[in-house]
């Protein structure tokens, strides 16, 4: 097994120690994770953990495809687990956030379903022998997604200072921009889906 395909496997159990993080019960344990205050925002010792896994886990989508692509290791298994890394890890991380009633349910669901539906017209269309690569709105997608992460981990530090609600504003971007690549996959793939036969 080549690097990149270690890196994604290495985004792949990453994701499961952030959510051990989130959901484990501290207080029945006595534990106190404490926080940091900056200025009148509260941000948990734990958002900073699973900000700093969810980073490495991020950096790791980057460098194994550049990686994959500088030195030719493009793999058929490259290709199959990389973007399944891709949305475990994105869409736990929006999972999380819902269930605590840090981000909107409707949002997280509408990214949900989208990258339900893309990957079954990406199935009809590979069952035709043809392959359709992301783009660039999908790529986009992905970024603003990981950003928006981020940023909401940070409880919208240092925006929150300033009263400017940027990780509501990038939260929803991202999910605009999720429906709207979500479209282009169908408008590309238009011709296999509708075809009579």
């Amino acid at each position: 097994m080549n690097l990149p395909n270690k890196l994604s496997l290495l985004r792949i159990t990453i994701v499961p120690m952030i959510v051990l993080i989130m959901i484990f019960p501290y207080a029945q344990f006595g534990i106190d994770m404490g926080y940091i205050a900056i200025g009148f925002v509260i941000l948990p010792i734990k958002n900073i953990i699973v900000l700093i896994l969810f980073a490495i886990a991020s950096f790791t989508d980057f460098l194994d495809g550049s990686i994959a692509r500088k030195y030719n290791m493009i793999t058929s298994f490259g290709k199959f687990i990389d973007p399944i890394a891709d949305k475990l890890l994105v869409n736990t991380m929006f999972i999380m956030l819902a269930v605590n009633g840090i981000v909107p349910v409707v949002g997280v669901l509408l990214m949900i379903w989208r990258d339900t539906i893309v990957d079954a017209i990406r199935m009809m269309v590979s069952a035709k022998g043809k392959v359709m690569a992301a783009g660039p709105l999908g790529k986009l997608k992905t970024v603003l997604q990981m950003v928006a992460i981020i940023v909401i981990l940070l409880n919208n530090l240092p925006f929150e200072l300033y009263r400017l609600a940027v990780a509501d504003f990038i939260f929803w971007f991202a999910t605009f921009i999720s429906i709207l690549s979500g479209l282009s996959y169908f408008i590309q793939a238009k011709d296999v889906l509708l075809e009579s036969k």
